[in-house]
């Protein structure tokens, strides 16, 4: 069973056909440069020119950084706030001509993780956390999705959202040691812990691939693993999100 899955990010908007059965892709990835200002508008242009680019005709998998409730938006994140009330299914697929599926691009991650990753078989509470421009989560309880679980988006102290303090892109803006930045996200999971209390914790995100540099600082009581998909799993993801649809004949 092969689905078109799409990656949507702040910085760039990617896809790839995808084998739902085995979680791999079947081509490369095709990446165009998320438009600013980003609008529903220009956004749904570059959605087209992915499709056309693999000449796809049929089902769609979407992962959009936004809690997204029955389709519609609910916040604009990194994106232009005409897209809050947005229903995102429907504009897809008027600007395609295919059906789409369109999920939080964390829980997108967090679905390849749990069906093909370190997550696979895993029971009890389970939370994804992709680390990278924000910090995204994912939550799962015996394997299922409960969707749009943003905890990065918890206030600390002086900041608006965790993720201003914790995600990985501020380890890079401010150039910190992992050592110091490390201890800044066990805080962030620390606090989840306490919130939530998860079974496991699975790293993943661009910030996953250098779990080895700070897992020594996390000192929580709950297991954390790194994620086994990595860049890919936004994409088999949410291409896995569509596979209601993939049944359907074009």
């Amino acid at each position: 069973m092969e689905v078109l899955g799409i990656d949507v990010g702040a910085s760039g908007m990617k896809g790839a056909i995808v084998d739902i059965k085995k979680g791999v892709l079947l081509t490369e990835r095709f990446r165009i440069d998320t438009p600013r200002p980003a609008t529903p508008e220009a956004m749904s242009k570059v959605i087209k020119a992915i499709v056309d680019h693999f000449k796809w005709n049929g089902p769609v998998g979407c992962g959009f950084p936004s809690s997204i409730k029955n389709s519609i938006v609910l916040t604009s994140s990194n994106l232009h706030s005409k897209w809050v009330g947005v229903n995102v299914d429907e504009l897809f697929e008027s600007v395609t001509g295919l059906p789409f599926i369109v999920v939080n691009d964390a829980d997108a991650a967090g679905i390849a993780e749990i069906n093909f990753g370190a997550g696979k078989g895993k029971k009890g509470f389970v939370l994804t956390i992709t680390v990278g421009t924000g910090l995204g989560s994912g939550a799962f309880f015996n394997g299922n999705l409960i969707p749009n679980f943003e905890l990065g988006q918890m206030y600390y102290k002086k900041y608006k959202n965790i993720e201003d303090y914790a995600a990985n892109s501020v380890r890079k803006k401010k150039d910190m040691s992992f050592k110091k930045w490390g201890k800044r996200f066990n805080k962030f999971l620390d606090h989840v812990e306490l919130i939530v209390c998860p079974d496991l914790f699975i790293i993943g995100g661009g910030g996953s691939k250098y779990f080895d540099e700070y897992e020594k600082y996390l000192k929580v009581k709950t297991p954390v693993i790194q994620a086994e998909t990595l860049n890919e799993a936004g994409i088999i993801g949410a291409a896995y999100a569509a596979k209601a649809l993939a049944s359907v004949k074009f």
